[in-house]
């Protein structure tokens, strides 16, 4: 059919070339991948951008973790680009990963020809179906002329409402076919309508139950990081003087040195944010889900508490508990209307005696570790990267024990510079996580915090650092186990150990393989040689850094709250609990 939209000064370009000057169209300037036969086309043109600098990853995870971290740490759409059949499937779990955790994310993917597809092709696999349930949305662009508008859309998509990932999965010929191209002025997206603003009437009555409140908590989630919205978390928490308990998701939103901050609730949360949630008569919940690591065992989840629920995704709204006051729209937007309406409106309490209550319990239990054991606390090694890093430090954590030290012992003072996989719980997002960070943020310190365990799952990167000019620097905890799950055969399986020793403790030589991936490598394993091997981390710029920090395996995390308890069963050592009805307000 003849294109009615084409002139004489309309070029034509194959579908790859087509992909590349939308992809510069949307501002893309970084991408990670890793190319193959379906999306070869696609990597010719690419070679001629000037604008698109193109991160050959060592494998399609990490290609999909390093767009994460980019978007993470720049506020950006993260980009990657793979192959089709095993490279698209590679890439499944960061995509899991940004939905769960909301990461903007364009994924785009080659595919077999469109003539081939249903026929098990060689490296065919229905990638979109594969991911429709882990994406926001997802296209399969047949034809060369469909490409801009996808990729205008994808983005849009992206970043708009509550941000995830979207995927483009493009067939062969789509990518070798020609047609004009022209930049669409316009999208069509039927349906899609995120709201931002929210509605006022919900916000004034969010007010009045504010003003009613005896015992308000803010719970404070990762959204309020996504909506950039520290500030306006900062003026309605020093406007009200209410106490504040951030998520995993949310370290940094609000600063740990405000005392208003009682740290991060949950199953590995403090007894000060865990009971203030318990104990409170109203949350004010804002960009969080109600994660069951928040809420523990949900039909006892803060009992005597109303909720008012700001969040710019109505899914998520009295999705795990019921909200009173239900409010949709972006977390920024929400703060900024509430800040103004308390400030005409409302004759607020004073919360001073549930603060003081609060802030007697975090004194009574604080946050704290074992020493004497034979070999270096790893709670102390943390502390002490944090320390000598400082919070201008970006931070990226694997999962495990050490992303929970991470999350209670580094210094949480600044909004977007802690990364880690909340949802998903992904081992091996460290690393290029990390890479992704330094990339977005090529001035900025940018610290790994790893464990032996998710370090050997996707190290290989530090090669694509080392070789591009990323020097990250990662400590690695080295246990020489699968520390958390260790930790569950120690308190629930009677210590019956089964493939959990990872056997690190030499194999593989964790500094040897970092200088044969051309990065520095160090060790530590004695407290006196902790400080000296951070500070010549931290004097190191020109390449990768892995320090290995030899700790004890049976080191915990404390406190605890076992996996479909209640939050009143908290622990705050091995059998040892809060005297909670000695406590009084």
């Amino acid at each position: 059919m003849e294109d009615k939209t084409a002139t004489s000064t309309t070029p034509m370009l194959t579908g790859a070339q087509a992909l590349v000057r939308s992809l510069e169209h949307v501002g893309v300037d970084v991408m990670f991948g890793l190319p193959g036969g379906a999306i070869l086309p696609a990597y010719d043109p690419l070679l001629d951008s000037g604008q698109i600098r193109h991160i050959l990853c060592r494998h399609e995870q990490g290609a999909g973790h390093a767009a994460e971290g980019y978007a993470m740490t720049t506020g950006r759409v993260g980009v990657c680009m793979v192959t089709s059949g095993p490279g698209a499937t590679n890439l499944v779990t960061p995509i899991a990963d940004a939905m769960m955790d909301s990461v903007p994310m364009v994924a785009i993917t080659g595919q077999v020809g469109s003539s081939m597809i249903g026929t098990d092709a060689f490296q065919e696999a229905d990638i979109r179906g594969i991911t429709m349930p882990v994406t926001k949305h997802s296209f399969l662009v047949t034809k060369a002329e469909d490409i801009p508008l996808a990729i205008k859309e994808a983005f849009y998509i992206a970043a708009s409402g509550r941000p995830g990932p979207v995927l483009v999965d493009i067939t062969k010929d789509a990518l070798q076919g020609s047609s004009p191209f022209a930049w669409p002025e316009e999208m069509d997206l039927p349906g899609y309508h995120p709201t931002t603003r929210p509605h006022h009437r919900q916000v004034k009555e969010a007010a009045r139950l504010i003003a009613e409140a005896r015992r308000p908590v803010l719970y404070v989630g990762g959204g309020v990081v996504k909506a950039h919205a520290a500030a306006e978390l900062a003026e309605l928490a020093e406007l009200t003087r209410v106490p504040v308990v951030t998520t995993l998701m949310a370290r940094g939103a609000f600063p740990d040195s405000d005392p208003l901050n009682f740290g991060m609730p949950g199953m590995h949360g403090t007894v000060a944010a865990v009971g203030a949630l318990q104990q409170a008569d109203l949350l004010i919940a804002l960009g969080t889900r109600f994660d069951d690591r928040v809420t523990g065992r949900l039909d006892s989840f803060a009992p005597g508490a109303k909720v008012i629920h700001a969040d710019i995704d109505p899914a998520e709204i009295s999705k795990n508990r019921v909200a009173d006051v239900p409010i949709v729209g972006d977390v920024r937007e929400v703060l900024i209307d509430l800040n103004q309406t308390l400030r005409a409106e409302a004759q607020l309490p004073d919360y001073s005696a549930w603060t003081r209550y609060l802030t007697e319990m975090a004194a009574k239990y604080p946050l704290g570790w074992e020493e004497g054991l034979d070999r270096l606390s790893p709670q102390r090694v943390i502390q002490r990267i944090g320390e000598i890093a400082g919070p201008d430090a970006y931070y990226a954590a694997g999962v495990g024990q050490h992303q929970m030290w991470s999350a209670h012992f580094l210094p949480f003072e600044k909004s977007g510079h802690w990364l880690n996989s909340g949802g998903l719980g992904t081992m091996g997002y460290c690393v290029p996580a990390a890479m992704g960070a330094k990339v977005g943020r090529p001035d900025a310190v940018v610290w790994g915090i790893d464990g032996d365990g998710c370090f050997q799952m996707t190290n290989q990167e530090l090669v694509t650092c080392a070789l591009e000019g990323i020097p990250i620097k990662i400590a690695v905890i080295n246990n020489e186990s699968l520390g958390m799950v260790r930790q569950w055969q120690t308190l629930f399986y009677n210590a019956r150990y089964s493939n959990t020793d990872l056997h690190s403790y030499r194999i593989p030589d964790f500094p040897k393989l970092a200088e044969a991936m051309g990065c520095v490598g160090l060790r530590a394993e004695t407290a006196e040689e902790v400080d000296a091997v951070i500070e010549q981390a931290m004097a190191i710029n020109d390449r990768p850094v892995v320090v290995e920090f030899v700790v004890h395996k049976d080191a915990m995390v404390w406190p605890m709250v076992a996996a479909g308890t209640s939050n009143d069963d908290i622990q705050i050592a091995r059998d040892m609990a809060p005297t909670w009805e000695e406590e009084e307000l």
